[in-house]
């Protein structure tokens, strides 16, 4: 088991496009790291540096104690998991998890007891003899996870490993790796597109946009209190709500409405709502339904203030007329930079009254 730090690290391809840029972060021993972005935000360029398997344009990795820009994948100390298994299709179960140790040239005896270990902890026993061909997508998986585990790496790197896998399959094996990897202790970082399968596993959140570091975080707070724009739109189902509103006279309206009262000169901003956040009520922001989102325990209902499209989450049958008003607790308001999206650290107090 080992750290894992990264040192401005970047990544520019033949052209000059930029993959990664000035990335910089320590993932301390044990820690579970998820690297979390849209498609083409760097996480995956970003793993495979680290993993050895794409060229380091600048910067350093390393690991443990050793600086690994030069070393070989194999020479890393580390195990990686792919999207796409990368089992060999002529080999049994118990051979793919045997054949890295195999190589390593380990005692027949010390690969036997490794692989009977991992079999036992992934429930893998009853598919040892059978070829990958014989498995399912979330069994192959398992095989997958089986041989990093029987390496006993510094280190997990995952690269999206359940994208394959379909909607009931994922949350079981999220939950799998998670435990799997507490108990072991090893260090892991997780790649993945999927906002919700970010937040359930991490210890902390690495937000990439761009190729950069947007926010880094623990899961609720992340959730909490995005750092950007981007990041209050990325993290979180449904996204949070993002809308312009301005700072007069000392208090921040919207359509009209007072919703807080802001010691701050006047200025144009982004206003940050969360879905949940909203309640309906008597007087308040004037909302006009559009469309509703049955979810069984809940619903969203999808509409606007004045022309901006907002988000609201109430329980399943609450009362939706086509006209309503909506009020939030001046805490739940969120403050951005409306040129930058950056978020604003600008008191915010319950105004003396609501009007419209």
């Amino acid at each position: 088991m080992a750290e894992i730090v990264l040192e401005a690290l970047g990544k520019t391809y033949p052209g000059g496009a930029q993959a990664v840029r000035d990335v910089s972060l320590a993932i301390a021993d044990g820690e579970f790291i998820v690297l979390v972005g849209p498609s083409g935000c760097g996480k995956s360029t970003l793993l495979r540096m680290v993993a050895g398997l794409e060229e380091i344009t600048s910067g350093t990795v390393r690991i443990g104690a050793r600086e690994v820009n030069r070393l070989e994948p194999a020479e890393r100390d580390i195990a990686m998991v792919f999207q796409n298994y990368a089992l060999y299709p002529h080999m049994s179960v118990r051979e793919n998890m045997s054949w890295g140790l195999k190589n390593r040239r380990l005692p027949k005896a010390e690969i036997a007891a490794r692989v009977e270990e991992a079999a036992r902890m992934l429930e893998l026993h009853p598919y040892l003899e059978r070829k990958p061909r014989a498995l399912s997508g979330g069994q192959r998986q398992r095989v997958a996870m089986g041989r990093a585990i029987v390496r006993q790496p510094a280190a997990f790197l995952f690269d999206e490993p359940l994208s394959n896998l379909d909607a009931k399959l994922r949350v079981t094996m999220r939950g799998e790796i998670r435990k799997l990897q507490k108990r072991l202790g090893t260090t892991a970082l997780y790649v993945t597109h999927d906002q919700l399968e970010a937040m359930t596993l991490a210890d902390r959140l690495v937000v990439l946009n761009g190729g950069q570091i947007e926010q880094v975080g623990r899961p609720l707070e992340v959730y909490h209190r995005p750092a950007s724009t981007f990041v209050a739109g990325f993290i979180g189902a449904p996204a949070m709500n993002l809308m312009d509103a301005r700072i007069e006279a000392g208090m921040l309206r919207l359509a009209g409405v007072a919703l807080a009262r802001i010691e701050a000169p006047a200025r144009a901003l982004t206003l940050g709502i969360r879905a949940e956040d909203l309640r309906p009520a008597a007087t308040g922001l004037p909302f006009r339904l559009d469309l509703v989102e049955e979810l069984g325990a809940g619903r969203l209902a999808h509409g606007f203030v004045e022309d901006q499209p907002l988000c609201l989450a109430l329980p399943s049958g609450a009362a939706l007329p086509a006209q309503m008003h909506l009020n939030v607790a001046p805490e739940a308001l969120h403050l951005f930079d409306a040129i930058s999206g950056k978020r604003l650290a600008l008191p915010v107090h319950a105004p003396e009254r609501m009007r419209a």
